[in-house]
């Protein structure tokens, strides 16, 4: 069989058709560019759809003495309609079973539930990416993740109010979700070198804030029709974003003809214009007179668990990253119900206003997701960054906890402030840093560890961000004092670990002021460089 068929690279059939109609293929960097939307498009789905259980807490869950003021910044109260004689949709009744007294512990399940079987499914997840098609595997993640997410919603129609329904629900969602990161990092760093890899995706990373923001618009602008269509509408969201996957996203450049040498990813810098330019620089193109040795998305082996997790500094960033995620994550499954519950300027606001308030803790954390790549890229120093911004993350939680309720605008800005800095070093570790680790010099060329590796760190710190929600489920019933102090807690832990490799980056940078080489990498000793990038 030739080696050179299109059946045999598995290209994707959009790209095909694309090619067909312009008579000719588009030129490498063009096709990162595609990569980079398509990626970006396909996690802003995975978060959008996961928004939606926040957006919602305070309809199944209602306080009739709060959220019935006005919100200045958002227009008028949100106020319920009554939707086929539905009796359970009212805000002042909620929605069995999560109406009761112990609503909010529920309402923790619930999250604990998807949140581990996130990161349960996160372990399996990265080893079957690096053995399957990511385009494939990610294609059906996200089609089978809109289905379930979708159930969810459909059990207000259903009049459903068995607890088990939605458990069973959002664990099967979580499982589905779980194909995501390994599969978007693995592509993203297939086609990038390391030269400004924090820069580079630290802004695309922002799909993560983008995604919460959509997800959280989306749902609100259909709760007055039932909260139902708030999981309907963004579970049909990354359903479309499954199909313009399967269509054109293309998981490895040797998929579409492009060949690098073994034992090195493609570099930022080494890009080209054109074909000609391509052959030029050893990138050989679909069609040519010479064919493309297969080392794309089929042929490639994969290594295991135990292996990956003895690459140096998975498991510091690993277990910094449970503690940091637990705290985004807390943040993005209880803050549009804080809002609610919460005065802010002599009143409260809506369930629907607090929904749109929260996106702007996304905004900041786009800003802290770009800064912190550029910074690491700077300083050439990945674990001193996010320790610094995990730092700066405790006092600017204490000062929204304390001040955010005295105006509209303070919390704004606290929260924003907020935002930056708890979004910042979870941006970095499950991006760049992956996706360094993931490439590591001890791997083997033709080996694959870029969706394990990711698979491992994310995975780990998705146990703690379904320890996060429980625990704020339970905690808020004691006041929300106590929920802040345990996550200023959990940032302080998160900064500790690390601070060998922070130890280790600074004595390197102190002692050694010399071009570190492309060899070392994370969790060297102090007399090697603790991370180094490809210039």
């Amino acid at each position: 069989m030739s080696q050179n068929s299109d059946t045999m690279r598995g290209i994707p059939p959009g790209i095909l058709l694309i090619r067909s109609i312009r008579g000719k293929d588009w030129s490498l960097s063009t096709y990162r560019y595609v990569i980079l939307l398509v990626t970006f498009i396909a996690y802003t789905c995975y978060h959008a759809s996961r928004k939606p259980s926040s957006i919602v807490k305070s309809v199944l869950y209602p306080d009739p003495n709060k959220g019935n003021g006005l919100d200045p910044l958002f227009g008028k109260v949100f106020v319920k309609r009554e939707f086929g004689g539905n009796e359970n949709y009212r805000i002042d009744k909620g929605w069995a079973p999560f109406n009761g007294t112990d609503g909010t512990s529920k309402l923790g399940e619930i999250d604990l539930a998807f949140l581990a079987c996130y990161s349960l499914g996160m372990y399996v997840a990265g080893h079957l990416g690096d053995t399957l098609d990511l385009r494939l595997f990610l294609t059906t993640g996200m089609i089978g993740s809109g289905i379930f997410v979708a159930l969810f919603g459909m059990g207000y129609f259903w009049n459903i109010h068995v607890f088990g329904y939605y458990l069973g629900m959002q664990m099967i969602a979580g499982l589905f979700q779980a194909t995501g990161w390994p599969s978007v990092v693995a592509v993203i760093g297939n086609w990038f070198g390391k030269g400004k890899r924090g820069l580079i995706m630290g802004i695309w990373n922002a799909h993560t804030s983008v995604g919460n923001i959509s997800g959280s618009l989306l749902a609100a602008s259909v709760l007055d029709y039932g909260w139902g269509w708030c999981f309907i509408v963004p579970g049909a969201f990354i359903a479309v974003g499954g199909v313009i996957v399967f269509f054109f996203l293309a998981a490895y450049p040797e998929d579409i003809g492009f060949s690098f040498p073994p034992n090195s990813a493609p570099n930022l810098e080494a890009t080209a214009d054109d074909e000609e330019a391509n052959i030029k620089k050893g990138f050989i193109v679909e069609g040519e007179t010479k064919t493309v040795r297969r080392i794309g998305s089929v042929s490639r082996t994969s290594i295991g668990l135990i292996q990956a997790c003895t690459i140096p500094g998975v498991i510091p960033f690993a277990l910094c990253l449970f503690f940091s995620k637990l705290v985004a994550y807390t943040f993005l499954y209880w803050l549009p119900f804080y809002l609610s519950q919460t005065e802010i300027g002599g009143e409260y606001v809506s369930v629907k206003s607090a929904g749109n308030l929260s996106t702007l803790f996304d905004v900041g954390g786009i800003v802290g997701g770009i800064l912190a790549g550029y910074i690491s890229d700077k300083l050439n120093a990945r674990a001193t960054t996010a320790a610094g911004f995990m730092s700066f993350a405790i006092p600017a939680m204490l000062l929204y906890r304390k001040y955010g309720s005295i105006s509209h605008n303070a919390n704004i800005a606290l929260m924003m402030v907020a935002g930056l800095f708890i979004n910042g070093p979870y941006a970095l570790i499950t991006t760049a840093v992956s996706a360094d680790l993931g490439t590591h010099s001890s791997l083997r060329g033709d080996s694959r560890a870029l969706a394990t590796v990711t698979a491992i760190i994310d995975g780990t710190g998705s146990v703690g961000a379904a320890f996060g929600p429980l625990l704020t489920g339970f905690l808020s019933t004691k006041g929300w004092d106590a929920v802040f102090v345990m996550l200023m807690i959990c940032a302080l832990i998160a900064t500790l670990l690390l601070s060998r490799l922070v130890i280790a980056e600074i004595s390197e940078k102190m002692c050694k002021p010399v071009p570190v080489s492309s060899e070392q990498s994370f969790g060297a000793p102090a007399s090697q460089p603790l991370l180094s990038d490809q210039r």
